[in-house]
C-alpha cells in the first residue's frame, strides 16, 4: 500500500468517546468542532449505527472492542462477529489490546513486565498477528497495540515495543512484513503534557511565550519533542530511544515519539518507508477546568499551560500535524468527550469550532521500500545537510550579494537545482530553504515536499524586488536561527 491509499477524512482532529454503552452519541459534538476522527470503545454492537452516522458526515471511526481486564484475550468468534458488524457499515480502522504495560489491562496477579516473554510478549503477539491478518482480509486496517507512554522500568513503552517487535522479527518475520505492506498502522497514546511551546517573536528557538501570550494563529510552535531545541539544549542527544544518562528507558512522552520509534524500528528490520500512525487517545492532557488547578507544568523546562492556553495549543497542535509532522502521522483523538463537553464546553472546543481545519496532504509514498527509493531520511535534531534552493530566475550570485551574512554564519549549500536530493543517502537528513517568488511558491513546495517527505522544508517568499529576503535572512543571523 501507499500512504495515500489509506481511507480516512484527511482531517487530523479527533475526539475519544467518554465511555462504553453510551448511545446514541451526540454526533454534533464532533461536527461542531470539525473533528475528522472519532475513537469508539464498544462493549458490543451499540455503536454500529453511530459509526454509520459518523461516516455519513465525513468523520472516520476508529474502533476498539472493549473487554474488562482482557489480559491475553483470544480473538473469539463473538469478537469476530462484532467486528464484522462494524466493518459492514464501513469501519476500517480497528484496535486490539490496549496499553498492555499497565496493570489495569490484566487480571490481578499477572507479572506485568516487558521481560515476561513467555507470559505476555510471545502469546500476545501470537494472538495479535492472527487478529491483524483477519482485519486485513476484510479490507480493514489493524492497529499495532498502543502503549501507555511510560518510562518506568517495568512499564517503559520503548522497552515493551522493542520486545514485541523483536519477537515478531524472530517468529513471524514474513507474516508481519506482509501485514505492514497491506494496512497495519501504529496506534499511539500521545499524552504530551507540556512538551510543546511557542517561541517569542525574534527571540530564537530556545525562547517561549508565557501562556497568556500564546496564539494559535501565529508561528513559532514546537511539537517535535524530544527533538525540539529546548530538550536538545538541556539534554543533548536525547531521542525516543533514550541515548542519554537521563533517559535510561527512552523518552516516549511526545506527540510523535512512539510513532517515530515504530517507524524507525520497522524500517531497520522490515525495510519500511512510512507506516501510518494515529494517536487513538491523547493530546494536551490533563487540562485545567476549575480554579483548584489553575495550570499544569509537568516539565519545568517548558512553559505551564492554563485552560485558555491549552485551547490555543490544541488548535496549534492539529495545524502543526497537518503542516509540519512527518507524512505518516495522521492525527490525534483527544481524551476525551466528557472532559471537553461536561460540565460546559471547554475553550478548546470553541476555538476548534471557530477555526477551519487544515487537511493533511498525504503523499503517494509506498509503505514498503521498493529497493529503488533514494533521498534523505528523517531529521532528528539538526539535519545532516542544509541547502538553499533558488527558484528559477534567481542566481547564486544574487544570493551571495543578498544573504552574505547568512551564508557566513550557517554555510549552507547554495544551488538553483533540486534534483541533487535524489543522491542523498537515506542514513543522512536534509533541510532545504527555498527562496521563491509568490507565483512559484506552491510549485516549489509540491516538487520537493511531495517527492521527499522527510526533507525539512523552509520557505522564504520574495516580494517585489526581493528586498524582504535580505531582512529575513539578516533577522535569522541576529537570532542565530537557521530556519524560519
Amino acid at each position: 500500500m501507499r500512504l495515500d491509499e489509506f481511507v480516512w477524512s484527511r482531517n487530523p482532529r479527533g475526539l475519544h468517546v467518554k465511555q462504553v454503552l453510551v448511545t446514541p452519541l451526540d454526533v454534533a459534538r464532533w461536527s461542531s468542532a470539525r473533528f475528522g476522527w472519532v475513537k469508539l470503545v464498544a462493549a458490543g454492537d451499540e455503536y454500529v449505527d453511530d459509526a454509520a452516522r459518523f461516516l455519513e458526515q465525513g468523520i472516520t471511526p476508529v474502533l476498539r472492542l472493549y473487554v474488562e481486564r482482557p489480559g491475553l484475550q483470544p480473538f473469539t468468534p463473538h469478537l469476530r462477529d462484532l467486528t464484522m458488524a462494524y466493518a459492514r457499515v464501513g469501519v476500517k480502522w480497528f484496535e486490539y489490546y490496549n496499553e498492555p504495560n499497565l496493570p489495569i489491562e490484566w487480571p490481578a496477579g499477572t507479572w506485568i513486565d516487558w521481560q515476561n516473554f513467555d507470559g505476555i510478549i510471545r502469546p500476545m503477539m501470537d494472538t495479535w498477528i492472527g487478529w491483524a491478518e483477519f482485519i486485513v482480509s476484510i479490507g480493514g486496517y489493524p492497529g499495532f497495540t498502543a502503549m501507555a507512554e511510560s518510562d518506568a522500568n517495568d512499564s517503559a513503552a520503548v522497552r515493551w515495543m522493542d520486545a514485541f517487535l523483536n519477537y515478531l522479527q524472530q517468529a513471524h518475520f514474513d507474516r508481519f512484513g506482509r501485514l505492514l505492506a497491506n494496512g497495519v498502522y501504529c496506534a499511539t497514546h500521545p499524552y504530551i503534557l507540556n512538551h510543546y511551546y511557542q517561541e517569542m517573536p525574534g527571540a530564537g528557538p530556545l525562547s517561549f511565550r508565557p501562556p497568556e501570550l500564546q496564539n494559535a494563529r501565529e508561528p513559532g510552535w514546537h511539537f517535535e519533542y524530544p527533538y525540539d531545541p529546548i530538550c536538545q539544549a538541556s539534554d543533548p542527544g536525547r531521542t525516543v530511544f533514550g541515548g542519554t544518562a537521563l533517559t535510561p528507558n527512552g523518552d516516549p512522552v511526545g506527540l510523535l515519539a512512539m510513532g517515530r520509534m515504530f517507524n524507525e524500528r520497522c524500517a531497520s528490520i522490515w525495510g519500511t518507508q512510512a507506516i501510518p500512525v494515529l494517536g487513538t487517545e491523547g493530546g494536551i492532557y490533563p487540562f485545567p477546568r476549575t480554579s483548584e488547578f489553575p495550570h499544569y507544568q509537568q516539565d519545568t523546562r517548558y512553559p505551564r499551560y492554563t485552560h485558555e492556553s491549552q485551547a490555543e495549543g490544541t488548535v496549534a497542535m492539529f495545524e502543526w500535524i497537518a503542516r509540519s509532522a512527518p507524512s505518516w502521522f495522521f492525527g490525534v483523538c483527544l481524551w476525551k468527550e466528557d472532559d471537553y463537553f461536561e460540565p460546559g464546553i471547554a475553550r478548546a472546543i470553541s476555538r476548534l469550532a471557530e477555526t477551519p481545519p487544515i487537511f493533511r496532504d498525504v503523499p503517494a509514498l509506498d509503505v514498503m521500500s521498493t529497493g529503488t527509493q533514494f533521498g534523505p531520511g528523517p531529521v532528528h535534531g539538526e539535519p545532516s545537510f542544509h541547502a538553499v534552493v533558488l527558484a528559477p530566475g534567481l542566481e547564486p550570485r544574487w544570493f551571495f550579494e543578498t544573504g552574505r551574512a547568512y551564508w557566513n554564519t550557517f554555510r549552507p549549500i547554495v544551488t538553483s537545482v533540486w534534483d541533487f536530493i535524489d543522491y542523498i543517502p537515506s542514513d543522512r537528513s536534509l533541510a532545504v530553504t527555498v527562496i521563491s517568488p509568490p507565483d512559484m511558491a506552491d510549485t516549489m513546495t509540491q516538487i520537493i515536499q511531495k517527492q521527499f517527505p522527510n526533507v525539512l522544508f523552509d520557505l522564504i517568499i520574495g516580494e517585489g524586488d526581493y528586498s524582504n529576503v535580505a531582512d529575513v535572512l539578516n533577522a535569522r543571523v541576529w537570532a542565530n536561527r537557521r530556519f524560519g
